[in-house]
Order: structure tokens, then C-alpha cells, then sequence
């Protein structure tokens, strides 16, 4: 393990600083950035311990699992030897058109005990990708993009309650995340979600980027969703790489995130004083997760871009936030 980072919490520090818009929630990232290979600069995934320590020395907090982390104990010890924390496991449930498929709850035991071994926080749960539903990705609210039969659609929330129920009993929260190219992307069928299942036991993990791409607007959402939202992924989205998987040009959802469709935050068409506005408004105290799949240049320099840019808005909002008050109280 590089104790490097461990010993230079400094700039963790001076990316939260007292008078920022919300105090209470937590930023950590998503490995995905470092681990889809491929970037136009000719990298390639990068190894768990490198990731881990970039994650560290960029200034956040806690990371998603990755693929290629050790597990239990041993990444106990890699996080907290870096002072990271484990924000979420992310679990994609295998489905068809017909609803999950018949080993989806075996998958899900499999994640929570990652979770829970880790010492990990959030169970995020999603419907995994396919084929059909990544061809329609974008525009899923029109015909011919297959949908959910409401027998589907009774099955995946009854085991979205299970899931659940076996996530409460080792102490961790779940929630669902809506994502294009799945059978759960627009705002009807999130509504549908929503409405379904228990706000007691399942929130939504409202992934912004997604939200935009499946035709959403975000801000809209938090405000609608309101204290069902339990966990946020923040990403950004090109506009003009969105048009173009609107328009056909692309085979499907795969292709527009290698050509660029999610962005560094701040440079694309995100209204994230608007998202963030939002959750200031209930004092949101969840994790805000840093995101973006893929990237055309080095990884780290992006997830550094949006970190900061985070830190930025966090810190305007949060002082624009203390004029209003003392312009009330004069």
C-alpha cells in the first residue's frame, strides 16, 4: 500500500471549508473513469493501487467499488490507509423484457457481502445494460424501444424489497439507480419505479448525467423526488455527442460514452447550481459521487477537473447562501 496519500490529507482539508454549501454530504468518485480502457491518450486501465491513490491525492473522500479491488479486510485496509471510505457497491441486475432474471437475488447476495466485508456504505442497485435497450438509448421513450410488461415490472420491485430487506439487516441503505441503455432510463419509467416501491426502504440514486440523456431534467427530479433521493452520481453530458445518439448516430448508448458523451463537470449541459441548489434546499447529507465513465484524456486529470469544479460551485453556493442570510437578519 503507498501511504503517501495517507500522510497528505491537506488537500482534502482545503476542498472543504467551512461556509460550503452543504456541510453534510460526502464526495467520493467512481473508478469506472480509470478503468474503462481505451482513452484516446493511448492508457489502459489502471491497477487497484493506483486508482486508490489517485482517488486519495485528488481530495476525495470515498470511492465506489471497482473491478480489480481486493476485497473484505484487505480493502478495509487500503481505504483507510489512504482515509478513503467505501461510499457504494454498484449492482446490476440482469434482465430481460420480462423482468430479472432468475439468479438476479443470488448476484445481489453476492454484492451485499462485498459490501458488507468492505465495511461499505450504500448498496446501489440498477438494472444491468442489454443490447436492445443500449440501441434505443436516448430516445427509450419511443416506440419500437422494448419496455417492461407489468408483470416485469411487479417482479423487479418485489425483488428491489427483498434486496432491500437483506441490505437493512446488515445496517446498509439501498437504492436504485436509473441508467440509460436498461429498462428503467426515463423519467416515466422512474416515476413508475418510484410510485411502486417503498420509500422506506428504497431510494433512488439519482445519477444526473443518465437522467439528461434519458430525457430528464434533473433539477426537476431532485426537487420532485425530494427526500427519496438517498445518493447522487454527478456527471456531466456533451450536448453535442447526446444530439448525435438522439439522431441515430450512433449504434447505441456503448458508443456515444467512447466518443465522449459524459463530461468533466462544468463542460457540458449539466445545470449543477441547479442540482446542487436543489439538494441545499432539503440539506441533502448523502454522498455526491463524482463521475464520468469515460475519458479522452488522462483519467486522473479529469477526475481532478470535476473535483474541483465541485469544490468551486460548493464554495460560491455556500457563500451566496451567507450573504442572503445576513442581508435577512439586517
Amino acid at each position: 500500500m503507498n501511504t503517501v496519500t495517507a500522510s497528505r490529507p491537506d488537500l482534502r482539508v482545503s476542498l472543504r471549508r467551512p461556509g460550503d454549501a452543504l456541510p453534510r454530504a460526502s464526495i467520493g468518485t467512481v473508478p469506472m473513469l480509470w478503468i474503462n480502457a481505451g482513452h484516446r491518450d493511448g492508457s489502459q486501465a489502471a491497477d487497484a493501487t493506483t486508482i486508490l491513490d489517485e482517488i486519495a491525492r485528488i481530495g476525495f473522500e470515498g470511492t465506489q467499488f471497482g473491478g480489480g479491488f481486493p476485497e473484505g479486510q484487505r480493502l478495509r485496509d487500503e481505504l483507510a490507509g489512504r482515509g478513503l471510505r467505501l461510499a457504494e457497491v454498484y449492482l446490476p441486475l440482469p434482465a430481460t423484457a420480462d423482468g430479472p432474471r432468475s439468479d438476479a437475488m443470488d448476484i445481489a447476495l453476492e454484492h451485499l457481502r462485498r459490501l458488507h466485508d468492505a465495511g461499505g456504505e450504500v448498496l446501489c442497485v440498477a438494472i444491468d445494460g442489454s443490447p436492445d435497450r443500449d440501441a434505443s438509448a436516448g430516445r427509450a421513450d419511443s416506440p419500437p424501444s422494448p419496455v417492461f410488461t407489468d408483470a416485469a415490472w411487479t417482479a423487479l420491485v418485489d425483488l428491489l424489497h427483498d434486496i432491500a430487506e437483506a441490505a437493512a439487516g446488515l445496517g446498509h441503505p439501498t437504492t436504485f439507480h436509473p441508467h440509460a441503455g436498461t429498462f428503467v432510463e426515463t423519467p416515466a419509467e422512474i416515476d413508475r419505479l418510484a410510485a411502486a416501491s417503498d420509500p422506506a426502504r428504497i431510494g433512488i440514486c439519482l445519477d444526473v448525467g443518465h437522467h439528461i440523456v434519458g430525457g430528464g431534467d434533473p433539477v426537476g427530479a431532485v426537487r420532485a423526488l425530494g427526500d427519496r433521493v438517498w445518493h447522487l452520481h454527478l456527471k456531466d453530458v456533451d450536448p453535442s455527442v447526446l444530439e448525435g445518439l438522439r439522431a441515430g448516430r450512433f449504434a447505441g448508448l456503448g458508443d456515444a460514452v467512447q466518443e465522449g458523451l459524459f463530461t468533466e463537470l462544468g463542460a457540458g449541459a449539466l445545470d449543477l447550481d441547479g442540482v446542487l441548489e436543489a439538494l441545499i434546499e432539503r440539506d441533502y447529507d448523502g454522498w455526491l459521487m463524482v463521475e464520468q465513465d469515460q475519458s479522452l484524456g488522462p483519467s486522473s486529470e479529469s477526475a481532478a477537473i470535476g473535483r474541483r469544479v465541485l469544490a468551486a460551485t460548493l464554495r460560491r453556493l455556500g457563500s451566496r447562501s451567507t450573504k442572503a442570510r445576513e442581508q435577512v437578519v439586517r
